[in-house]
This record gives C-alpha cells, sequence and structure tokens, in this order.
C-alpha cells in the first residue's frame, strides 16, 4: 500500500488552528544499573495523541502515574519525547524549544517555582526579565498583574508571608508577565480551601475570555466539568476517552449511583455494600467524621432497599439518595477498566 504524506501546506494550515498537536507520543524511562546496563524499561507515555484548539480549555485527568507530568514536560520542552511528535503553537518540541518557551506560561499547584526570600514584585521582575519582556512593558504589566489576582497593597511583602492561596495567585500573575498564547495549569487549585479554589477558577474564567489557550490538570472531576469544554483521560500511559464533559458521563447512561452519607461506617460495612447483587462499584471516603459513599448500579431503587436492611454494629445512615451519574462516575469506570 503506497502512503501518501500530508502536504506541508496542509500541515501549516492545521497548525494555524491547533495550539497543541500530539501525536503517537511515547516516553520511555531506563533505569541503569551500576555498571551502566539498562535494567528496566518504563514506558510512561505509550502512543499519545491528542488535539488542543486555539482560544480551547482542556482538560487532561487520569490517576497519578498515568502520565500527565510526562506529557506536560514533553510539551513545556523539559522533556524530550522517546518517539512521535508533538507541536505547541506550530513549533516542534524538540526542535523550537526557545520560541515555545517564550509564548507559554506554566502555572503549578503547591509550592513550587517562586522564590519566598523577595517580594512578589521582584518575583515579577525576575520572571520578567527571564522571559525578556522589555523594562517599559514589564513596569506597567506588573502592576496590572498584581491588581488582577488580588495581591494590590501585598505586593512588597516577602512571599514567604503569604498564604498558600496568595501563592497560587501569584503564580498566576507569574505566568501572565510574559503575556502568553498558552497556558498550563498543572493542578492549580491543589491543597487551597474551598474559598481559595473558587477565586483561582474564577481567574481561570477571565483568562478564556481573553482568548488565552489553556491545558488544566486536575484530580478534582467537579473542577474539570465546570470549566473544561473538552476533556481527555489518560491512563497507563494512554488516552482511554476524550471528549465533552457531556458527551464522557455518556458512557455511564447505563448507571445510576445510590449516595450515602453515614457515621461509623468501616471497611466492613463496605465489603457488605459491594456483595450487593447488582453493585458495579463501591467508592467510599470514610477517614472523616461524616462519611460519603457512593454506589453505582443499574438497579439503583432495589440496591438502596437492601442497603437499608444491611446491618453492621455502629453504624448510622444519615442521608439517602439516587443521583445521575457525574464526570467522576465516568472517569472511574474508564480508568479501571
Amino acid at each position: 500500500m503506497q502512503i501518501v504524506e500530508e502536504p506541508e501546506e496542509d500541515r501549516a494550515r492545521a497548525r494555524e488552528a491547533f495550539a497543541i498537536e500530539v501525536k503517537n507520543l511515547r516516553r520511555e524511562y531506563v533505569t541503569r544499573s551500576f555498571f551502566g546496563k539498562a535494567s528496566r524499561v518504563t514506558e510512561a507515555l505509550a502512543g499519545v495523541s491528542f488535539d488542543v484548539k486555539r482560544g480551547e480549555l482542556f482538560g487532561l485527568i487520569g490517576p497519578n502515574g498515568a502520565g500527565k507530568t510526562t506529557t506536560i514536560k514533553i510539551l513545556t520542552t523539559v522533556l524530550t519525547p522517546t518517539s512521535g511528535s508533538a507541536f505547541v503553537l506550530g513549533y516542534d518540541v524538540k526542535k523550537d524549544i526557545y520560541k515555545i518557551r517564550k509564548r507559554i506560561g506554566i502555572v503549578f499547584g503547591g509550592e513550587r517555582g517562586l522564590y519566598n526570600r523577595v517580594t512578589a514584585v521582584e518575583n515579577m521582575k525576575y520572571f520578567s526579565d527571564l522571559y525578556g519582556v522589555d523594562p517599559a512593558t514589564s513596569r506597567k504589566r506588573i502592576p496590572e498583574l498584581i491588581r488582577l489576582v488580588g495581591l494590590e497593597g501585598r505586593e512588597n511583602e516577602k512571599v514567604e508571608k503569604y498564604s498558600r492561596g496568595m501563592k497560587q495567585r501569584l503564580h498566576i500573575a507569574k505566568a501572565l508577565v510574559n503575556d502568553p498564547e498558552l497556558v498550563f495549569l498543572d493542578e492549580p487549585t491543589i491543597g487551597l480551601d474551598p474559598a481559595g479554589a473558587r477565586d483561582i477558577r474564577e481567574m481561570v474564567r477571565e483568562m478564556e475570555k481573553w482568548g488565552k489557550t489553556i491545558l488544566l490538570t486536575t484530580h478534582y472531576m467537579f473542577e474539570a466539568d465546570e470549566l473544561c469544554k473538552r476533556i481527555a483521560v489518560i491512563s497507563k500511559g494512554k488516552i482511554v476517552a476524550m471528549d465533552s464533559p457531556s458527551g464522557l458521563k455518556k458512557l455511564v447512561k447505563d448507571i445510576s449511583v445510590v449516595e450515602l452519607q453515614t457515621y461509623g461506617a468501616t471497611q466492613s460495612f463496605v465489603d457488605k455494600l459491594k456483595s450487593i447483587e447488582g453493585v458495579i462499584r463501591v467508592v467510599a471516603e470514610l477517614e472523616s467524621e461524616r462519611q460519603f459513599i457512593k454506589i453505582q448500579t443499574p438497579i439503583a431503587a432495589d440496591v438502596l432497599t437492601k442497603v437499608t436492611q444491611i446491618s453492621d454494629d455502629g453504624v448510622k445512615i444519615i442521608d439517602k439518595g439516587i443521583k445521575e451519574p457525574t464526570l467522576e462516575d465516568a472517569y472511574l469506570r474508564l480508568v479501571e477498566e
């Protein structure tokens, strides 16, 4: 069979439409012995393909170790792929490293990427110089960004005095200092209190309104559902599904979810729930005082009746009900199957 290659002008037009193009991306990590011989090869990415349109807010979700971080590192030119191709804003991640870095911004969740012993303004000036922003633009843009993220009045304090939420606000300001076309948000709300996380999500929406392309990774399914236009689910180094949040939820339209709020539930109680006929999956959060248990099943009414008949010493069912499946339910099915 003759292979017909796509004309270069067609590829160029496609790259004008997409901020990110990833095709059959693979990345292997080689663990070497003391004598330098390869002893073990771990495949972090096993042929990942997806694209992100310009101006799109795109989500990449998956469990720890699924390949999210490796993908982000390749797209931000920190890692080189073993094989496959990736283009960011039309530039090749293997050949055009500096062209890409000038045009992107990166927000990490947590404490990484800031200098704590200097002020917010000094952090901003440093990163502005690093990106090659001219001084006149920098002098105008830094106060605007400080005001945008709500740090006005605190910008001359050392970052070590900031709360976690304030540091995350500064992360966003820092990522925008070079006015990037594409912003990578790597778990931007991790560890924040509900109010702080809500504020960050509002800033993400503002960035989308400005026409920024955004790639978001998160472990919070409600956040991906709320923000993203499309989502790719990655598991064991492969994309297992890619669709809109509503499209992904259709994958579990054959089930309903019995939700319980309990007190005193143990693993023994959860095991009894799993043994009920018709139960597909049980997800339980037992660590806190208010315990939440979700039971996926196609026969929710029957299962709910059987749940109330289970006796287990010390367990109280405070609240119960039947809900439609969420993005989290679709995600759990995808990554487990």
